[in-house]
């Protein structure tokens, strides 16, 4: 199976330079055309999918002939003769592997990643198949066993948090009592929780951290739990505009990486809190709470106008709260109560009680 699938991804490799070729035969100039990924425009929100790439959307050209865009034509020249060859040769490199081979023209690493990001969207190929792999930060606990591709045995505990695979395709045999999985926003109350021996004290459980905004692994890990285990998922982010917009990461997608929506989003995952509502239902002090800043007004602006909002109405009353309080406040604003009151009270009763949104 992997044989077939390497020879389709080689193959349509050499499509884009028997295209590049017939375009010299004809003294005409080779052009690439790439779906423009930053553009709202070419994005449409489906309430099962999240954010998705539309089939027909306005794409960007890349000449080879034009002084301001020749030398991004070489480059992606270059990565795709680089992926060819590790396709062919059946090896893997990560990002940064790639852009060691070449500093001087590269220039620096995120030339590379939105360069092997377009290769992506415009093959149609998931980048794992192009045999490139996505550096892991995540960390995920609790009640969780599974086999890595080569053999390795995981079993992630509280005591034992594991870091996410670099290769979650991988992961085999899945085995799992949990009655809900955990989304942590940061690493910070992840850790936290794990003193408290939450996944312990509470039902069984798995929870995992994107250590801030998720890499692609720990947004494909999310959604391999959600397929496997079919328990319900809950987020737990900061109750400002930068945590909301990583559980909609999470749970609708980026719109950079909408072509891959079926395989990173989950839109079942609810949002638990920290609820901007929860200010004045837990009486939280003043002093805990913090003014929005201009950057935060505007992150906020943004939110309420993305297309899945107007689709969550209790999520629109929450940013509505927030734009009219025009406060915010971390997770760690519930220590004003007691250095445990998240993991003791807190969570405890939004589970128990069915306090998400």
């Amino acid at each position: 199976m992997t044989l077939i699938w390497n020879s389709e991804v080689l193959r349509t490799i050499e499509n884009v330079i028997e295209d590049a070729i017939l375009c010299l035969s004809r003294n005409e100039a080779p052009v690439l055309i790439l779906k423009n990924r930053s553009n709202w425009g070419n994005i449409q929100f489906k309430d099962s999918v999240g954010l998705q790439m539309n089939t027909n959307c306005t794409t960007r050209k890349i000449r080879s002939d034009c002084p301001k865009s020749a030398t991004t034509f070489a480059l992606f020249l270059k990565i795709l003769s680089i992926i060819y060859k590790m396709v062919q040769t059946n090896i893997y490199a990560t990002k940064r592997d790639i852009f060691y081979t070449d500093t001087t023209h590269f220039g620096n690493q995120r030339v590379v990643d939105d360069i092997i990001t377009d290769i992506s969207c415009m093959l149609k190929i998931p980048r794992r198949n192009l045999h490139i792999l996505s550096t892991s930060k995540g960390c995920i606990a609790g009640n969780l066993s599974y086999i890595e591709e080569d053999g390795t045995k995981v079993n992630c505990t509280c005591s034992t948090t594991a870091a996410v695979s670099s290769n979650v395709e991988g992961m085999r045999n899945l085995i799992t009592d949990a009655k809900f999985i955990l989304i942590v926003e940061k690493d910070a109350t992840f850790q936290r929780l794990l003193d408290d021996d939450f996944c312990n004290t509470m039902s069984p459980c798995i929870i995992i951290t994107g250590k801030g905004v998720p890499d692609v692994n720990t947004r494909l890990l999310v959604r391999k739990l959600w397929d496997s285990c079919h328990v319900p998922i809950f987020a737990l982010v900061d109750a400002d505009p930068h945590g909301i917009e990583i559980m909609c990461i999470y749970k609708y997608g980026s719109r950079s990486m909408s072509f891959e929506a079926h395989n990173l989003t989950v839109p079942a995952i609810r949002w638990l809190g920290l609820l901007p509502s929860d200010f004045d239902r837990l009486n939280i002090p003043k002093s805990a709470l913090i003014p929005l800043s201009k950057q935060d007004q505007s992150k906020l602006a943004s939110l309420q106008m993305r297309p899945y909002i107007a689709y969550q109405s209790t999520w629109k009353n929450e940013l509505d709260i927030m734009a009219t309080s025009q406060m915010k406040a971390e997770i760690q604003a519930l220590n004003s109560f007691s250095s445990d009151y998240l993991s003791r009270v807190y969570l405890p009763n939004k589970l128990q009680f069915g306090g998400w949104i």
